[in-house]
């Protein structure tokens, strides 16, 4: 039994040194392009906020329709009439503060550049 195992474990070790001999190999070069397209630190931010932006948006509504779904399912139940309102309402001030910080930075960037970008 224990000469067996030792055969298998020698037989996949020779098979794991030898392969890569016997078909002769050649390294694989590859190449990852950069998926930021941005050349500048002020465009990557812009990147960034459009992003989060684009994916508050996304799930504002969900989130909405989800609370929502909590308060017509309570059937009276208060618990989960609370949950239903903590999500509504924490969905949003979420969405409120990030409308608010996009707006911001805008503003900033008009105060120190002077003008409209």
């Amino acid at each position: 039994m224990k000469n067996n195992i030792l055969k298998i474990l020698f037989l996949l070790l020779l098979n794991a040194f030898l392969i890569p001999f016997v078909a002769n190999a050649q390294p694989v070069s590859i190449t990852i392009s950069n998926p930021i397209t941005a050349t500048s630190f002020d465009e990557l931010v812009e990147g960034v906020i459009g992003f989060i932006f684009t994916i508050a948006t996304a799930v504002f509504p969900l989130m909405i329709v989800i609370g929502a779904f909590y308060f017509l399912t309570s059937a009276g139940n208060p618990r989960q009439i609370e949950t239903a309102k903590t999500i509504i309402l924490y969905t949003i001030i979420g969405y409120a503060i990030i409308l608010i910080s996009r707006g911001l930075i805008y503003i900033v960037r008009n105060i120190i550049l002077g003008g409209t970008p």
